[in-house]
């Protein structure tokens, strides 16, 4: 009995120091699309803050086909997913997403119903996740999860098939397409599992781009959308099983769900228009709901010191401060929202939390507000960003410094901190809607053609 005791406490001792380890490597890698504390900050991070095409590049690869989805890192690999056209056009009748759909009152927005009909031509796509050596640039592996003609299209102007980031704890890597399926890999390509949670339909068919919120053994998927049943699931991470699913009557969500760890148990934050809901991520649960937020809620929200930031700024603007240690019930209009703004809100791009600043882009405009995240006290506000007129990707920050890419190619470094100061402006030769990854010494930029490694040459 006592050599039982002691193998099943080595056994304990192992787990415990693997847990330890992989948490201590998360800090150092990039492993989700707003990096290790789902905040935007590399808090090991010290990249340069000069580069060109001709100057601290380690390396620059063609990625085929398109994809927003970010780069995550892990070891000495970089993983990006991306959607492939193949073959011939294929014509099929789809939504057509050229004219506003007739709409009704809802929310805090309009709640869109599909249009009329057309046909429209679209391609096989190869669904693929790409593995690519940090050192050289090479890949290492790729993977093609699905060869699919999409149901529907895109929004042209920032659409793609690929849009939401892969994401691995170090030993999975997890990639989600959503309409063509949600895989995943161990991180040298083999397939683990994968799931089907169906076919979403977007209004005006403006394109998928959720990417899944992992946290310990459980993954969390939100699937908004017109189409159907709109709902959150908790997978098992290691067979896809799923452990709970609840519904939800929004539609059209983009935000990636946030988990936290309050009071001993874990939440999941899920922003949507109609509502921004607290999970119980054990059970399902709903453990507060607040107001929503505006129509076509795509801004992560982020957490420290037990206070959660949401925002979205889509024909209108809302960003709600919530205390969860007062999040019970309804919140709407109780002290759990410690302070609130109702304008110069991002529409795409998720704010950055670092330290005693919250960074926040007005729109997708080149104009940037920093708040004391604590009293929402203006640092500074509407800020223009000179070289950075339109902005998709979300900001990122390391060694005192924040990264803010553009869809122009430049990417403009100013200084953390309480007063404005522009440190560097940086122009490659392609355009950027992907968040950029931060490791070590090392910036991670995909662009529309390439993806780029920077560092010091």
């Amino acid at each position: 009995m006592t050599r039982l005791f002691l193998l099943v406490a080595i056994g304990l001792t192992l787990v415990s120091t693997s847990v330890t380890a992989q948490t201590a490597d998360a800090e150092h890698f990039w492993g989700q699309w707003r990096g290790p504390d789902a905040t935007g900050v590399a808090p090991h991070g010290d990249p340069p803050t000069q580069w060109s095409e001709t100057e601290n590049i380690a390396w620059k690869v063609e990625i085929p086909g398109r994809g927003s989805a970010s780069p995550v890192v892990w070891g000495d690999r970089v993983f990006l997913l991306t959607a492939v056209p193949v073959g011939e056009p294929v014509a099929m009748t789809t939504p057509d997403a050229a004219a506003e759909p007739p709409s009704v009152a809802r929310g805090n927005g309009r709640r869109g119903r599909r249009g009329g009909r057309r046909p429209r031509a679209f391609r096989l796509h190869q669904f693929t996740v790409m593995a690519i050596d940090r050192a050289t640039g090479e890949v290492a592996w790729q993977q093609i999860a699905r060869e699919a003609v999409p149901h529907e299209g895109f929004q042209e102007a920032n659409g793609t098939y690929a849009s939401g980031s892969a994401v691995t704890d170090g030993e999975h890597l997890f990639a989600f397409f959503g309409s063509w399926g949600l895989y995943a890999y161990d991180l040298d390509g083999n397939l683990q599992w994968e799931v089907d949670l169906g076919t979403r339909r977007m209004r005006n068919a403006f394109g998928e781009g959720t990417t899944p919120a992992l946290y310990g053994d459980t993954l969390v998927v939100t699937w908004d959308h017109i189409g159907g049943q709109s709902f959150i699931v908790a997978l098992d991470k290691r067979t896809g099983a799923e452990r709970w699913r609840a519904n939800r009557d929004e539609i059209d969500t983009w935000a990636t769900p946030l988990i936290v760890e309050h009071d001993g148990r874990a939440q999941v934050i899920a922003p949507a228009m109609d509502r921004v809901y607290g999970y119980d991520l054990e059970t399902g649960e709903i453990v507060w709901q607040s107001r929503g937020t505006t129509m076509n809620a795509i801004p992560s929200p982020v957490y420290a010191d037990g206070i959660v930031y949401v925002m979205s700024g889509y024909r209108g603007s809302n960003l709600q401060a919530i205390r969860l240690s007062d999040a019970r019930g309804d919140i709407a209009g109780t002290d759990a929202i410690v302070w609130q703004l109702d304008r110069d809100t991002p529409y795409v791009p998720s704010p950055l939390l670092y330290d005693d600043a919250l960074y926040v882009i007005k729109s997708n405009d080149g104009i940037l507000s920093v708040f004391d995240p604590a009293t929402g006290t203006p640092h500074y506000q509407l800020q223009r960003l000179e070289g950075v007129p339109n902005i998709f990707a979300s900001p990122v920050g390391a060694a005192g410094r924040v990264y803010i890419a553009g869809r122009d190619g430049t990417t403009l470094v100013i200084a953390h901190g309480p007063r404005y100061e522009a440190v560097a402006s940086n122009t490659l030769d392609d355009r950027f809607d992907a968040s950029p990854a931060i490791v070590g010494d090392e910036l991670y930029l995909r662009g529309a053609r390439f993806l780029y490694k920077i560092a010091e040459s």
